[in-house]
Parts: structure tokens; sequence; C-alpha cells
């Protein structure tokens, strides 16, 4: 009994048939789609980002990241001073520009 058990298991190297790049297949089509469905976006969105910091001009009117809704009063290098009420400015870091919001006075007339 004990023999013909022997004889039932498998000999040295009789493992997986294939092997090679059919057994990484799954793992490759798992990181196609993290790309497309994750990774990809995310720059679309950094790089558009980065385009509207760095396109923000005098009287702009944004929102910031936490909320604060306000029009640009001046800019350097890495902050934005913004106006948010009349004779009460603050200054963020550009990062924190979230939106640029469309001017819709000039629009409607």
């Amino acid at each position: 009994m004990i023999e013909t058990a022997f004889a039932m298991g498998q000999g040295a190297g009789g493992g997986q048939a294939g092997g090679g790049i059919a057994s990484f297949m799954p793992l490759i089509i798992l990181l196609v789609i993290f790309y497309f469905l994750l990774i990809r976006p995310q720059q679309k969105r950094a790089k558009n980002h980065r385009t509207m910091v760095s396109n923000l001009k005098q009287g702009d009117r944004i929102v910031t990241s936490g909320g604060i809704h306000g029009s640009i009063s001046s800019l350097d290098e890495t902050t934005v001073t913004l106006e948010i009420a009349e004779k009460v400015k603050m200054k963020i870091s550009r990062g924190n520009v979230a939106i640029v919001l469309q001017d819709t006075s000039s629009s409607s007339k």
C-alpha cells in the first residue's frame, strides 16, 4: 500500500506546466488595470493643478483647499495674498489653491 502511494506522487520536476510568462500574466494584467484606473488619472489631476497654480494672476477669484473664498491681491513665488473681505488679507501657500472661479459679472454683460 505504501509503495502504491509513492508511485502515485509526482516525480521531481513535475510541477507546473507552462511556467515562464504565463505565470506572471495575472500580475501584469493587474498592474495595467491599476495604471489606467488609479495612477494615470491622478497624474493628470496633478498636472492640471500645477498648471492652474502657475497661471494665477492678481484679481483672480479663488477657493482654497480649506474652503475659503477670496480674491488674489498679490503673488510671489510660493505664497498668495488673499483678500477675503474688505481690508482683510491672509497669506496662503500656492499649493492650497483648489479652484479658480470664473468671473460671472463680466460674462453676463
